[in-house]
């Protein structure tokens, strides 16, 4: 039913920045909070963002608060992870993912999770 596709990312310098987008199909993107997670070589898929339904309430990871923002435009089905400040440490595939059926689990659990995009490399050069 819902499909997300990321774009934006990319290869970059430490110290530099990069957007992520995630485009959604859904039909009511506004009634579903969404989320940013990563996996890095041979660690755990992470989660490094999550914004409530309105984008009225985030929630970041400890390692990138004050780096990353998350933010939405449900006008235009879109959810965003500004990335600034990068360091070598954020290398990772990073994807979107959505809660459709509004679950009580937090944010950073995977599990809240009903739909991923594809994935989207993130390369940060030291």
């Amino acid at each position: 039913q819902v499909q997300l596709v990321e774009s934006g990312g990319g290869l970059v310098q430490a110290g530099g920045s990069l957007r992520l987008s995630c485009a959604a199909s859904g039909r009511t993107f506004s009634h579903y909070a969404m989320g940013w997670f990563r996996q890095a070589p041979g660690k755990e898929l992470e989660c490094v963002a999550g914004i409530s339904r309105r984008g009225s309430s985030t929630y970041y990871e400890d390692s990138v608060k004050g780096r990353f923002t998350i933010s939405r435009d449900n006008a235009k089905n879109l959810v965003y992870l500004q990335m600034d400040s990068l360091k070598p440490e954020d290398t990772a595939v990073y994807y979107c993912a959505a809660d459709t059926g509004s679950s009580s689990v937090t944010y950073y659990y995977s599990t809240k999770y009903d739909y991923w995009g594809q994935g989207t490399q993130v390369t940060v050069s030291s």
